[in-house]
């Protein structure tokens, strides 16, 4: 029973890291660019988006349809990079754990 409640212990410690963690990805802003930057996303932790910025350049009635695309480039940057930063981290909080496929924490 002395390692069940170890294990325990352990689990609730992982579970405040991971809150710690998700709440401080939140509050972390994730910045994607298309175009060579004349079209940027901002997203936040949590891939809400937090602002769009456009060239004034691209603005224009016959090009919406490539603007569209390029915000969608943008707002996929941006995510890639909150993607890449969440897994980095849980790979650090979890020490490297492999979950099986389909299972994430918290589960």
């Amino acid at each position: 029973m002395k390692n069940l409640g170890s294990l325990m212990k352990q689990a609730q410690q992982m579970q405040t890291r991971m809150n710690e963690m998700q709440q401080k990805l939140a509050e972390t802003e994730f910045t994607g660019s298309a175009a060579g930057g004349m079209v940027t996303v901002t997203l936040n932790g949590k891939t809400e988006l937090q602002g769009v910025k456009i060239d004034p350049s691209l603005i224009s009635p016959d090009e919406a349809e490539i603007l569209e695309d390029l915000i969608i480039a943008a707002h996929n940057d941006a995510k890639a990079k909150v993607e890449d930063v969440t897994a980095e981290q849980m790979k650090s909080l979890t020490g490297g754990l492999k979950l099986p496929p389909g299972m994430s924490l918290p589960f």
